[in-house]
C-alpha cells in the first residue's frame, strides 16, 4: 500500500475543508457548527460518532477488521478572538474571531485522515478513536479536560494518543519529530496592581501602580534568566 498516494487522494478536499472552517472560526466551547461539520463528515465515512463530548466535542470510533489495540488520533477545533487583517477569498466571516493558531488545519487534517484509513479499515488491526477536541484555548481548564473526565478514553480503553501541530518553520508535506518534549506546557498568571492616587507634585503621597508595574515586569524577566535551570527550556511573557 502506498500511504503517500493515499493521501494525497484527499487532499483537495482536506484543503476545501479547512478553508470552510477558517471562514467560520468559533471560539471556545462555540464550536457548533465545526462540530456540527465534523460529525457529517465521519457519518458519511460510516463511523460510530459521538457528539456533545465536553459540551462540543465530537468522537469518531473506526473498528478494524480484527481484535486489536485502541490508538486515538486528536485534534482541537477553536479559534481565537482576533480580528483577521488577511486579504484572502476564506478569511474570516466573524468579526473579531480567527482560525490564528491553525486548529482549522488540525481538524481538517484529521479529518482527511478518517477518510484514508476508512478506505483500508480492513487492513487495521483495533480501532482508531478519532477526537476533536473544543476549548484548546482554555488550557489548562479547557476542552481536553472535560472529555477527559466524560470518558472519552475508556470505552474502548485508549493504549496510545496522537496529536500533531503545524508550525510556521515547517514546510507542508514535512513531519518534524523527536525524542522527549516538544511543546510546551502553558500556564496563565494574573498579577493586579493597586495603586493610590495623588497630584503629580506631591508624587510621596500616593502609590505610582504604574512604575510598580513597570518594575515587576523588568523583574519577572529574571525568573527566567536566573531562577530557572539554562540547560531546561522555559519562556515567561507579561502580556
Amino acid at each position: 500500500m502506498d500511504y503517500i498516494k493515499l493521501a494525497q487522494k484527499y487532499n483537495d478536499r482536506v484543503v476545501e475543508l479547512r478553508r470552510d472552517i477558517h471562514m467560520h472560526p468559533e471560539l471556545s466551547l462555540e464550536e457548533f457548527r465545526t462540530a456540527e461539520l465534523v460529525a457529517k463528515e465521519l457519518r458519511a465515512l460510516g463511523m460510530e460518532v459521538k457528539t456533545g463530548v465536553g459540551k462540543t466535542g465530537v468522537v469518531g470510533l473506526l473498528r478494524g477488521a480484527k481484535e486489536g489495540r485502541t490508538i486515538a488520533l486528536r485534534a482541537d477545533m477553536d479559534a481565537l478572538p482576533i480580528q483577521e487583517e488577511n486579504d484572502l477569498p476564506f478569511k474570516s466571516v466573524y468579526p473579531g474571531k480567527m482560525h490564528a493558531c491553525g486548529h482549522d488545519v488540525h481538524t481538517a487534517v484529521l479529518l482527511g485522515a478518517a477518510m484514508a484509513l476508512t478506505e483500508i479499515k480492513d487492513q487495521l488491526n483495533g480501532t482508531v478513536k478519532f477526537i476533536f477536541q473544543p476549548a484548546e484555548e482554555n488550557a489548562p481548564n479547557g476542552g481536553a479536560k472535560q472529555m477527559i473526565t466524560e470518558g472519552v478514553l475508556e470505552d474502548p480503553k485508549v493504549d496510545a494518543i496522537v496529536g500533531l501541530h503545524i508550525l510556521p518553520f515547517v514546510k507542508s508535506g514535512v513531519i518534524s519529530l523527536k525524542k522527549g518534549e516538544l511543546l510546551a506546557s502553558a500556564d496563565q498568571f494574573e498579577i493586579r496592581i493597586t495603586g493610590r492616587g495623588c497630584h503629580a507634585a506631591s508624587p510621596h503621597l500616593g502609590v505610582d501602580a504604574v512604575t510598580v508595574g513597570a518594575h515587576l515586569v523588568t523583574t519577572l524577566q529574571s525568573v527566567v534568566s536566573r531562577m530557572t535551570d539554562p540547560m531546561e527550556p522555559a519562556v515567561l511573557n507579561v502580556g
